[in-house]
């Protein structure tokens, strides 16, 4: 009797130890998702929720530029992510500009698309003719490729002193009209291109905490089309 007891007991524990452990594995496993950029279809990314507290971030002999260079590699590019701040984040800071404003207008550039090169101007829908010269009708095709046309617009964004390169080059959707005629449709992001940062990483508990760069991919619009 004081033998199945005493086993009992062990296997009580035993399973306490187990829900314990499997506890800790969850809550470092969602601290581990919290990292990096869920996948989403949603972009540009939203920002990281992240723990406020400064012992999480790296300290200045973390920051070796040569040392995080060499650890990037060629995931390292100048086009798409900085190591200091650029300009034009500095001066987004001290304006009311946002992407999807005016002062972000792009005119289409690169070749005209041919479904809107090849319309036919002359003869509507319903079979009524229609007469217009070549100036005119390259003046409405330019017109209405500017309308219609959907383009990227870059923004420099700070993602924080957890990741380096520490400032990223987004794409975004211009948003500010409807791009179709008529209206109800508007730009939205097509397809995406990935590039690679270095994360700042911990895990454990403080002061027996590690922490270490692991590299993440970041995703970045890169082609917007009119849609629904």
């Amino acid at each position: 009797m004081r033998l199945s007891r005493a086993l009992l007991l062990v296997c009580a524990l035993l399973t306490l130890v187990l829900l314990v452990c499997a506890r800790r594995g969850a809550d470092a496993a969602q601290r581990y998702l919290r990292v990096r950029p869920s996948p989403s279809e949603h972009l540009p990314v939203p920002d990281l929720k992240e723990d406020p507290d400064p012992e999480y971030d790296p300290r200045e002999q973390d920051l070796s530029e040569r040392a995080l260079r060499k650890k990037l590699g060629s995931g390292f590019d100048g086009d798409f992510m900085s190591v200091s701040a650029p300009a034009q984040l500095l001066v987004m800071n001290t304006t009311t500009a946002s992407p999807g404003s005016s002062a972000y207008a792009h005119a289409p550039s690169g070749a005209m698309p041919a479904e809107i090169r090849r319309l036919d101007l002359t003869q509507t829908p319903y079979g009524l003719r229609v007469k217009m010269g070549k100036k005119a009708r390259r003046k409405f095709l330019q017109w209405l490729w500017t309308h219609t046309h959907c383009p990227v617009v870059h923004v420099w964004k700070d993602l924080g002193v957890r990741f380096w390169p520490r400032y990223i080059k987004e794409g975004h959707c211009f948003s500010e009209r409807s791009c179709s005629l008529p209206e109800g449709m508007f730009c939205k992001p097509a397809k995406s291109v990935t590039k690679t940062f270095l994360r700042w990483y911990c895990q454990g508990f403080m002061p027996q905490k590690y922490c270490t760069w692991i590299p993440v991919h970041y995703p970045i619009i890169s082609e917007c089309k009119c849609s629904c």
